[in-house]
């Protein structure tokens, strides 16, 4: 079993970057994450969030950069690396055709650990987990919440002081989330450093110290979720309308008296966009009526992560910052 981190940072990295041929999947990566910490890794599929996790984890050697990860070098000492973390990826890891004890106790034993206490170990996991009633059942018959438990309980047969979840509650449900929520409460609170790549943005915003948003490979912002929406979010104006195909005109609609571009969320059947102190609601009604938009609900809410996101990943966003280091370049060059 290991005896904890020494050092004031969990995770940390300079410059790290990984290119495949021509296309760089990470680039000027920099973290520094402090021991029991929450850091929340978010961006869109193919941000660089699972390359980041992977080097980390010594599964793939970074193309440029520095890493450590509990005072070791991910490059250098990818053994003792191994020995400090856990890791639950996008894939299940465990094997169907064995009972959920036996795949634990099949870990412990790989840690070195004596059968004994391999044993004991996997019946405290599974307690933790609440599949003890499940323990001798095979995994293949779990649901996908009970396979998800047992994915992260076999990160933590070792009991590792760094735990990286890749996107971990991916298709479970709202309450085996929060749930899942709980236990990561209750490992933090106990010391654990985790590591956790999400796109539910209520997730990092429940769960996460600190934040750092990926877009295209690349760092665009970082803070904690407060600092965040205080600093790219402001107030939003939200249109609820009663079917997808109405989402359009009330973007456009909204847009006109917003004080920027409208976010459309079809699973929930709305439009967002920033409010200016000036923007009133019945500026909003009047346009959405002049539109023909039948809207079911007007409101005013405080930003969430997910404005922050939309206001730095879409594709408006990334073409004013590509203007605005052009801009900068420029202004070097003549300096």
């Amino acid at each position: 079993m290991n005896q904890g981190i020494q050092t004031s940072h969990a995770v940390v990295a300079e410059g790290l970057g990984k290119q495949y041929g021509e296309q760089w999947a990470l680039r000027d990566f920099q973290l520094a994450v402090p021991t029991g910490s929450v850091l929340g890794l978010l961006g869109h599929n193919g941000a660089g969030k699972t390359t980041a996790i992977r080097i980390l984890t010594t599964l793939v050697a970074p193309t440029t950069g520095t890493a450590k990860v509990a005072g070791h070098d991910v490059v250098a000492e990818p053994d003792r690396v191994r020995e400090q973390i856990g890791l639950t990826s996008q894939a299940a890891t465990v094997d169907g055709l064995m009972t959920g004890a036996a795949n634990l106790e099949m870990i412990g034993r790989l840690y070195h650990l004596p059968r004994k206490v391999a044993q004991a170990r996997a019946a405290e996991l599974l307690a933790e987990l609440r599949l003890e009633d499940a323990g001798d059942r095979l995994v293949k018959d779990y649901s996908g919440g009970m396979r998800r438990r047992l994915d992260l309980a076999a990160s933590l047969v070792a009991s590792p002081p760094v735990l990286f979840l890749d996107e971990p509650t991916t298709g479970l449900d709202p309450e085996s989330r929060n749930e899942l929520w709980d236990l990561l409460r209750q490992l933090v609170g106990g010391g654990t450093t985790l590591i956790l790549t999400t796109q539910y943005l209520e997730e990092a915003d429940q769960l996460a110290d600190d934040v750092v948003l990926l877009d295209h490979g690349k760092i665009v912002a970082t803070g904690s979720p407060e600092q965040l929406k205080a600093r790219y979010g402001g107030e939003r104006v939200v249109v609820t309308v009663a079917a997808d195909d109405e989402l359009g005109a009330a973007a456009e609609a909204l847009e006109k008296v917003a004080a920027g571009t409208a976010e459309i969320d079809r699973e929930g059947l709305f439009v967002a966009a920033p409010a200016s102190e000036s923007t009133r609601l019945i500026e909003v009604v009047r346009a959405l009526e002049e539109g023909g938009v039948d809207a079911h609900d007007v409101r005013r809410r405080e930003a969430t992560l997910d404005d922050v996101f939309f206001s730095l990943t879409s594709p408006r966003a990334r073409v004013a910052s590509t203007h605005a280091t052009k801009d900068s370049d420029r202004e070097e060059a003549t300096a």
